[in-house]
């Protein structure tokens, strides 16, 4: 989600939906009038909506700072906390609202555990590790640290970042590369849709209203180019053979791959969504990779490595990339743009999972099993609620996908369960089978 607040610029400004220079003083003064006239004594927001010709309209009042105050303080100067904390203590405020001067232009991203490409759903997890981007001269507020289990029973918001600038779209492309730069390995969270908002040139020339996000479409993760994979799957596999000579119990100091006679390149597999990236590299005498990336020939040198973070020489080109290995063989790199997810495939495949395949139904989020529809042997229809789920204060139904006949129920009635667990196995329905039991 993205807040924003801004001085008046060229006969534009105002709030996140555009709106003339005006605007923004006059829902000052109407959130102050109302404020007069309820006799509110203490920090509060009123909020507003801003039409294309510069009229505002009243949406809500709440009587308490909300997530939003960030982009007013740095757009005022005001520390709304302290202000608030005085007002409760008894003293009056000491500005009047004609001393209110507003500077540029501020916006806020709110970073949540959530997948904007599963419909918003909550993920939660443990974060892995956690750095907002250095030296960017942004706000981060966070409640989350390096280790952090991100619960399903609570508000997955982990951080707001702001940007303030000069300019709306200075404002706009600071904060996009502060969350491209933010390390949050472990869960999945709605930055890249964040960023893709922000980059968006629509968002960019202030075409931001109610209705963006169906208007403009704007991709829900991302999308890397094969080049950025590849080189993020060979940071990922040097960084690998790093930590297995580092742990290597004896002979430690021999390089990885080494053969008296050597001949055919390691290769690692990895996966990322539905594309796959082999990965072939040979430790050179010079200290250099003769590299294979999905066929295509590479020269790569290890600049530095301070795990996590690998600094690689590609073919010439230099790049700085953070490795940090996850549960069940993924690994997070983190590159220029931001993260990329990637799964390590195992040199020697299990079978795939015919069960699944055959019409598992699996958790679309980790979260509690409200209730459950339907019984090992009632046949369904296309569309049918088999069961409810909640997940951080939202639910989820879960349907069937076609007609069949239920041959299993894993789950029950209150069953804490985690993403992508098989809940209820449904078998295609032969023709002439009654609907029911």
């Amino acid at each position: 989600m993205l807040d924003s607040a801004a001085a008046p610029e060229g006969g534009r400004g105002g709030a996140i939906a555009g709106g003339r220079c005006g605007a923004p003083r006059a829902a000052d003064r109407g959130g102050a009038r109302g404020g007069a006239g309820h006799r509110v004594r203490g920090a509060g927001t009123v909020e507003f909506l801003l039409d294309a010709d510069g009229r505002f309209y009243f949406l809500e009042v709440n009587t308490r700072i909300q997530v939003e105050h960030p982009v007013t303080e740095a757009v005022t100067g005001i520390d709304l906390v302290r202000e608030q904390i005085l007002v409760a203590e008894g003293h009056p405020l000491g500005f009047r609202q004609e001393d209110v001067r507003l500077r540029g232009h501020a916006i806020e991203a709110r970073l949540y555990a959530e997948d904007p490409a599963n419909g918003f759903l909550p993920t939660g997890g443990r974060l892995l590790d956690w750095q907002p981007a250095p030296a960017m001269d942004v706000r981060v507020d966070s409640g989350v640290e390096a280790g952090t289990e991100i619960a399903v029973a609570f508000d997955p918001l982990m951080a707001k970042l702001v940007a303030h600038a000069a300019t709306r779209r200075e404002a706009a492309l600071r904060l996009a590369r502060a969350l491209e730069g933010l390390v949050a390995p472990g869960v999945v969270t709605n930055r890249d849709f964040l960023v893709s908002v922000l980059r968006h040139p629509a968002f960019l020339a202030g075409d931001t209203t109610t209705d963006f996000i169906e208007r403009h479409r704007p991709a829900p993760a991302r999308e890397p180019t094969d080049e950025a994979l590849r080189e993020a799957a060979l940071a990922a596999a040097l960084a690998a053979q790093l930590t297995r000579r580092a742990e290597a119990p004896v002979l430690g100091s021999i390089s990885s791959g080494w053969r008296n006679n050597p001949s055919g390149l390691q290769e690692a597999r990895y996966r990322s969504g539905a594309r796959e990236v082999v990965v072939g590299y040979l430790r050179e005498r010079d200290g250099s990779f003769r590299c294979a990336l999905d066929g295509v020939a590479a020269r790569a040198r290890l600049a530095a490595s301070v795990l996590p973070l690998v600094e690689l020489e590609i073919d010439g080109r230099r790049g700085t990339f953070r490795v940090t290995p996850g549960p069940a063989g993924t690994v997070f790199v983190q590159d220029a743009l931001g993260e990329l997810r990637l799964e390590e495939l195992p040199r020697f495949p299990e079978p795939e999972d015919v069960e699944r395949a055959a019409g598992g139904y699996s958790a679309p989020m980790p979260g509690k099993v409200l209730d459950v529809r339907v019984r090992a042997g009632d046949a369904v229809s296309r569309g049918q609620a088999l069961l409810t789920m909640e997940a951080m204060k939202m639910e989820h139904l879960v349907t069937a996908s076609a007609d069949g006949v239920v041959t299993e129920v894993r789950v029950a009635p209150g069953q804490q369960v985690d993403a992508g667990l098989v809940l209820v196995v449904i078998a295609a329905r032969e023709d002439g089978a009654a609907h029911g039991r």
